[in-house]
């Protein structure tokens, strides 16, 4: 490891291996370390303390802020020490603190999309995909292999088991904890959690139409409220004959820790 920085973007108290490739206008922080096997895109920032590991790579316009750490070794008892990736997009607030842990299997590669805000102290761990425009508040954790969909948004201290799927445009309550697949377009919360109705507020955001949300609603009812077994409510959702209801159908048939149903008179 050694400053190799020729330009003013890097400060001279930064350490940048000779292997690391950096696009134009990177901008290293005091004190901040980035590995060789990592690849940086034009714009991006990585501030104070920050450390960007070997076999990540990072695209454009990014902020790395102070003392995150991205790409470090897997948190599981199988790592051999094998060659594995992160794989990060573009334009990324990632905020104090954050860890992001590259893939355990050989030839593996954790995701991150683009567009993200990743708030303090939030943990993606190894093969896990997040899409594009997902927002983690602080104190996030997400276990190995979960996936989660565009535009959810996961709030303070919800704890995410490994191998779970959160949905496009869902919203997950603070402090939840997650162990089963959290619908798109719906609000999941408690401990356990379970759905508590669909996230009006993120679908309006989205841009979607007041009748598609009706029409989402009634899904969510045949789905979830009613009485109706599984594959019922699924042909009746069917008939529906709506693009988001479809997505949520298709969600649900390719679940593999289930989907809770919703409990207590003060849900939607």
């Amino acid at each position: 490891m050694q400053n190799h920085a020729t330009g003013d973007g890097i400060d001279a108290r930064a350490l940048v291996a000779a292997g690391a490739r950096l696009a134009a206008g990177v901008q290293i922080g005091p004190f901040a370390v980035v590995e060789a096997d990592t690849a940086l895109g034009a714009g991006t920032q990585v501030r104070a303390h920050a450390v960007i590991k070997r076999f990540s790579t990072l695209g454009e316009s990014n902020t790395v802020h102070e003392g995150a750490i991205l790409g470090g070794e897997p948190q599981d008892i199988g790592f051999s020490g094998a060659e594995s990736r992160l794989e990060i997009g573009d334009r990324n607030r990632i905020r104090e603190g954050v860890t992001i842990h590259r893939a355990a299997a050989p030839d593996g590669v954790t995701i991150v999309g683009s567009d993200c805000f990743l708030m303090a102290y939030a943990h993606i761990a190894h093969e896990c995909h997040v899409g594009d425009r997902v927002i983690m508040a602080n104190n996030v954790a997400l276990a190995g292999h979960v996936h989660v969909g565009d535009q959810a948004f996961l709030s303070g201290g919800v704890v995410v088991h490994q191998f779970c799927h959160v949905g496009r445009l869902a919203m997950l309550g603070g402090n939840a904890k997650i162990v089963q697949d959290c619908l798109p377009f719906v609000i999941t919360d408690g401990v356990p959690a379970r759905p508590r109705g669909l996230n009006v507020v993120g679908l309006r955001r989205a841009g979607v139409k007041a009748s598609q949300i009706r029409t989402l609603r009634e899904g969510y009812r045949l789905l979830v409220r009613g009485s109706l077994a599984r594959e019922a409510a699924l042909e009746g959702m069917a008939k529906l004959q709506d693009p988001l209801v479809d997505e949520m159908i298709a969600f649900v048939r390719a679940s593999r820790r289930g989907i809770g149903r919703a409990r207590g008179s003060g849900e939607d």
